[in-house]
């Protein structure tokens, strides 16, 4: 069985989208580009890790895994720091490079792009990052539970949309998520944001 083609285990997990950059702010598609993390996304990481430090033992993550880019590794690493725990770096968790889009405003090319509709030259098309992500997750699943994500918003876009949950949604950055797999009888996975303190 390949990466590619691996069932989402039946397992609860953290997800943590990165801290945010200048290209955030300005809702600009950053892809394959290792945009920097701006002096609100690295307090932002570093009040998603004091949360998540601050859950009971058995919620805690026992395990991270992240996305090389640097947005989401530094995020994960600030986590980790607090938690005393290593990252480990998935290639698999990388964001989709958006072609001749990257570092354009995410304006309707990209809804159409999410609906598959269309795929801009250069860029992964959204099936297969379904796919991709569908598979970094398994993979990353394998690992001492809970185990917690660090990645991206386009890629967790194709876990959405691999989990039954609406795919054009924009996460908030470094917004702590508990991903639980669906009940028995349903088809959607369920998140829930941990609260955080404010700015």
């Amino acid at each position: 069985m390949t990466l590619m083609t691996r069932t989402l285990p039946h397992t609860p997990f953290w997800f943590l989208r990165h801290g945010e950059t200048d290209w955030n702010a300005q809702y600009r598609a950053q892809g394959a580009s290792d945009i920097a993390l701006n002096a609100a996304g690295i307090a932002q990481a570093h009040r998603a890790a004091a949360v998540i430090a601050a859950l009971p033992p058995e919620r805690r993550p026992a395990h991270i895994v992240a996305s090389p880019l640097s947005r989401a590794r530094i995020t994960a690493e600030v986590v980790g720091d607090a938690l005393g725990l290593p990252v480990a770096i998935d290639e698999a968790l990388r964001e989709c490079s958006f072609g001749i889009q990257e570092g354009q405003v995410m304006a309707e090319w990209f809804h159409a792009w999410v609906a598959g509709d269309d795929t801009p030259e250069g860029c992964e098309p959204f099936v297969d990052l379904r796919a991709r992500a569908r598979g970094a997750i398994a993979a990353a699943l394998a690992n001492p539970a809970p185990v917690l994500v660090v990645a991206h918003g386009a890629l967790w876009r194709g876990f959405r949309a691999e989990a039954g949950l609406p795919a054009d949604f924009r996460t908030p950055n470094a917004q702590p998520l508990w991903v639980t797999p669906p009940s028995p009888g349903d088809t959607a996975w369920s998140l829930a944001a941990l609260a955080m303190p404010d700015a």
